[in-house]
């Protein structure tokens, strides 16, 4: 195996010293570890405030940053972890098996989880098909709905709240000392940063990540992106949950005040302006917020002589000049300022190799298409559309723009539903089916707008394409116990990186990669899959002439090896010294079907597009 899949690490910037990132994370350890030692007490209740914000907006970087759903009602979650520890430890008049969850703060974290998790799927489940604008809104929605419920419930004390919050205890020790209950809370903040970074650099993980690269791709790929979606929906509002439980107990109070929309806000700023696609940007969004806000309403009053919301309006002007000029938010900026050694992404050649579909025999069947006719309102995009293709053959589906050949690939890969006719895959009817169910059978398929997550790594983008191929989920991902099976789908994206002839861009971010390149990468995503048939949807398009030639010597091996191949393509040269048949379409329909030569002779075609007689 080729040393590039073996060891691979970015190179330092020119003139950076570099260090490595154990280093960094051990000061910083040691820090966060003698900070209440030698901070007078304001500076550490201070930075347990700083920690209870970090711990919501982590959930939000996960929800918001990576898998790019925007939510305003994290404040809600809080207020339920809250309220929920609030009642049962305070109430006196419990039903008997909940007096017993009563009776211990941590029985009631468990409790508070539970509902939580509950409640979060009943709103996801709502919420998270809204798209574009509603969905903040509808997030929005619930928020303020939830404030108002925990302002109008009596027996939650109503807007005047619940006192009397038994002070938490850990092995006999009462934690009533802010600097006590310090450790508490950065040993929870720090429980989410190890879990939320190792959830991030898994099969799930990048499943969530594959969300910003859009829907259609990452269902073409295997994901379920439903699920995807709660997942991180729902550990966001676990993390606020849990951050709700240790702010209950910390202040032994709560009312309604803490958890309206304008925090839910506050807890968004916070993971934008840290870097809202960074774990660690968390810490420091929730860190600057926190400060300056204490900072404003310190020195404000000062400055102008009166008590006021003037820290609110000179706060919200600094915000939009963050968000102005530092737009990925201010963890970048500092990395650029210490710039860390990334340890190298290690590619075990020794991991055993993932399962492989036994490959159907030359000349079987693979993809049959009958009468397929797709109707959008009046338009008639296909009509009456079929085609087919075996094992070790390669078909071009050929045509002027505007034939309807990108809606034939949505047909037949589960993207789109004929409004009439058959597909069939394997001799299964695949029409209506989704994406992800038709690339479990062993399709897999590129796109003619390239579909990559460009600050992912090539190697971590072809491995998104192996998702079906793999079966670990949230918990041993979020534990490190799916490093065996992570190996094992690693080692297979850097064989088809190699495959394809990438291997020297293997740890590199994918969007610095040239265009055609990146087509490349996407073929090499689509054979980490395992399929039986590939469709490539203009696969040479900016490829020089000799990345043409490997392209089709890559082709070439494949169809001996018995893969079936369909490609939508505008270089004729390209086409027609690779294909075995072409069909050519027209206006949506099939003006000719047959081989090469035959096709370049058709006068229906050389009229309709390869220019005339």
């Amino acid at each position: 195996m080729n040393s590039r899949i073996e060891t691979a690490s970015r190179a330092p910037a020119p003139g950076a010293s570099r260090v490595g990132p154990k280093h960094v994370l051990g000061l910083f350890l040691v820090l966060l570890a003698a900070a209440p030692l030698v901070l007078p007490d304001f500076y550490v209740t201070l930075l347990n405030y700083i920690g209870l914000s970090a711990l919501v907006a982590l959930g939000l970087v996960l929800l918001t940053g990576v898998g790019g759903l925007t939510s305003f009602g994290q404040a809600a979650f809080v207020g339920l972890g809250a309220y929920t520890t609030a009642w049962l430890t305070t109430s006196q008049e419990l039903p008997g098996w909940l007096a017993a969850i009563g009776s211990s703060p941590w029985l009631a974290l468990i409790a508070g989880l539970v509902l939580t998790a509950l409640v979060a799927i009943i709103l996801g489940s709502v919420t998270l098909k809204l798209s574009g604008h509603f969905l903040p809104l509808g997030t929005m929605a619930w928020g303020i709905s939830l404030y108002f419920l925990f302002g109008n419930m009596e027996f939650l004390g109503g807007h005047g709240g619940l006192s009397g919050i038994p002070a938490l205890k850990l092995f006999g020790f009462e934690l009533i000392e802010n600097r006590h209950y310090y450790y508490l809370v950065w040993a929870f903040v720090l429980l989410g940063l190890f879990t939320t970074r190792n959830l991030l650099d898994s099969r799930e993980g990048r499943a969530i990540r594959a969300l910003k690269g859009g829907m259609v791709m990452a269902e073409a790929m295997g994901v379920d992106t439903s699920r995807a979606r709660m997942v991180i929906f729902v550990i966001a509002a676990l993390q606020a949950c849990a951050a709700g439980w240790l702010y209950a107990h910390l202040q032994r109070f709560v009312n309604p005040t803490p958890f309206g929309l304008h925090i839910g806000i506050e807890y968004l700023f916070m993971a934008v302006v840290g870097g809202a696609g960074q774990v660690w940007g968390a810490l420091v969004g929730a860190g600057v917020i926190t400060v300056l806000k204490q900072w404003l309403q310190d020195i404000l009053p000062k400055v102008f002589g009166s008590a006021g919301n003037f820290e609110v309006i000179v706060f919200g002007v600094m915000m939009v000049i963050v968000l102005q000029r530092a737009r990925d938010g201010l963890w970048p900026l500092l990395a650029k300022i210490v710039p860390v050694r990334e340890a190298p992404r290690v590619i075990d050649a020794s991991a055993q190799p993932l399962d492989k579909k036994p490959q159907p025999p030359m000349g079987e069947m693979i993809l049959e298409a009958k009468n397929v006719t797709r109707k959008f309102g009046g338009l008639v995009a296909n009509n009456n559309m079929s085609l087919s293709v075996k094992a070790g053959e390669i078909l071009a589906l050929i045509g002027p723009n505007g034939a309807g050949k990108s809606t034939m690939f949505n047909q037949l890969s589960g993207v789109d539903t004929p409004t009439s006719g058959e597909v069939l895959f394997r001799g299964k009817p695949v029409a209506g089916h989704q994406s992800r169910e038709i690339a479990g059978l062993g399709m897999s398929r590129t796109f003619q707008h390239v579909r990559l997550l460009p600050k992912m790594t090539v190697l971590e983008n072809v491995a998104i394409g192996a998702h079906l191929r793999g079966s670990k989920g949230v918990l041993p991902a979020a534990w490190r116990l799916d490093r065996v099976e992570e190996a094992r789908l690693m080692r297979e994206a850097a064989i088809q990186v190699e495959r394809v002839g990438l291997g020297e861009f293997m740890h590199t971010e994918a969007g610095s990669l040239a265009l055609g390149q990146q087509r490349i990468l996407e073929i090499a995503r689509a054979l980490c899959s395992d399929p039986c048939l590939l469709l490539l949807d203009e696969p040479a398009a900016g490829l020089r002439f000799k990345e043409k030639q490997a392209l089709t010597e890559l082709l070439r091996r494949l169809k001996s090896e018995g893969m079936a191949v369909l490609i939508v393509e505008h270089d004729m040269d390209f086409v027609m010294s690779l294909v075995d048949r072409v069909v050519v379409m027209e206006f949506g329909e099939k003006i000719a079907e047959g081989l090469p030569e035959e096709i370049q002779k058709d006068p229906a075609v050389l009229e309709a597009y390869l220019g005339g007689v």
